[in-house]
């Protein structure tokens, strides 16, 4: 079965463009992400040459600005809108020191104890790493914490053993919460929320988190029947799994007749995380049913540079639920070694954190990928890439253990 596009038109060029960014686990008001669309969407289009405007979004509901761009002497419109759910990481991360270590130990037992770990540490190293960081990192602090502890207890029991066992205490509790203090630094217990968040119901997705991508799907519903030449849904990190699922949905009740293209960009996506996981019945069901689908046209961009992501691995082939027509991902890299100049990745190579976000910014060897006229431009995702072989270091090998479906 080809992929097709649901609307011929005499014009390919897209004019009018409404885009859904769904962000990762991340609890930073969404205005860091028009801040950032802003400062590295001009830094592109003066290292490509082209034109790209930022306004503030004029009318209510949710947030979002409005970009106008002239690329080859097309004229773009585009309103981008942020799916949020900062909210929820927001609660999800007001856990104490206590039950940020008992998560620590349900996570510990959710990832070893299904297998999960063993068969992700297979496909990438570098995910794998980030994983095991803010649990090393925690356990650490906690053992320091109680050697100083155990040293000022046992100096202060010269006087009297019960001040000891309470001085020892108190000491552990002191340093415990300055660590938590000093997190924006380290960003351990962040990370720790964020996997815990996923692997607290083994790979399903709690109550709250399934009424807002209901929400999320309604508000793309009605997009697509708004008169835009492109509706395109980009998911990033751990918000691309929130598009599967979202996007499945959508594509399961029916689109309406006349309906925008639809465009699906995945960017460092970290599914496998949570599709490997026992209970992600509904996540490996989206993800088969999203993979051939024509309705819609997919592309997964990674890079091997970005040790946060699953680099190059198709998310569905990986889970092992790939059906026989599968269209989905088209899965290709950004290649920062050779998109970014030497002295840029130089800067940038250590920086684990802020390069899981350089698909959102600005390359200074930039190549196919520009995420700026990709949401901005005048040509549809579709076409970008309709001809674009898929990376031929993609890996595709069936590696998790559970592949049950909803």
């Amino acid at each position: 079965m080809e992929p097709t596009i649901q609307q011929d038109t005499p014009d390919p060029r897209v004019h009018r463009r409404r885009v859904f960014y769904i962000p990762g686990y991340d609890p930073i008001h969404p205005r860091r992400y028009r801040e950032l669309y802003r400062k590295e969407g001009a830094a592109q289009a003066k290292i490509s040459g082209y034109q790209l405007a930022l306004k503030p979004k004029k009318t209510g509901g949710p947030y979002g600005w409005h970009v106008k761009s002239t690329i080859d002497g097309a004229v773009t419109e585009a309103e981008i809108e942020v799916l949020v759910w900062s909210d929820i990481v927001k609660t999800s991360m007001s856990r104490g020191i206590l039950a940020t270590y008992m998560q620590l130990a349900h996570t510990v037992y959710a990832y070893v104890g299904s297998g999960a770990l063993f068969r992700l540490a297979g496909l990438r190293k570098g995910p794998m790493i980030a994983a095991l960081y803010p649990i090393v990192f925690l356990l650490v602090q906690l053992l320091f914490a109680c050697l100083a502890g155990w040293g000022i207890g046992e100096l202060v029991a010269w006087v009297h053993p019960l001040l000891g066992w309470a001085a020892g205490l108190g000491v552990i509790w002191a340093l415990l919460r300055a660590f938590k203090r000093w997190d924006n630094k380290v960003f351990a217990y962040y990370l720790m929320h964020d996997y815990a968040y996923s692997a607290q119901a083994g790979g399903a997705n709690p109550p709250e988190l399934e009424a807002r991508m209901t929400a999320f799907r309604l508000s793309i519903a009605e997009a697509l029947t708004q008169g835009f030449d492109e509706v395109l849904v980009v998911g990033h990190s751990s918000g691309a799994h929130l598009a599967v699922s979202v996007l499945a949905d959508l594509l399961r009740e029916g689109l309406p007749a006349g309906s925008a293209r639809l465009g699906f960009l995945s960017l460092g996506q970290v599914v496998p995380m949570v599709s490997f996981l026992p209970k992600a019945k509904r996540l490996r069901g989206d993800l088969h049913y999203l993979s051939a689908r024509n309705e819609l046209f997919w592309v997964d961009v990674t890079a091997p540079g970005d040790g946060c992501a699953f680099a190059l691995c198709d998310p569905v082939a990986v889970t092992g639920v790939a059906p026989p027509d599968k269209l989905w991902p088209l899965v290709i890299s950004a290649a920062f070694t050779q998109t970014l100049s030497p002295e840029r990745w130089k800067e940038l190579r250590w920086k684990f954190f802020r390069l899981h976000f350089q698909y959102l910014c600005a390359f200074d060897r930039p190549g196919e990928y520009d995420y700026f006229q990709i949401t901005a431009g005048p040509v549809s995702l579709a076409d970008r890439y309709r001809d674009r072989p898929p990376s031929k270091s993609r890996v595709e090998r069936a590696a998790s253990g559970y592949r049950d479906m909803a």
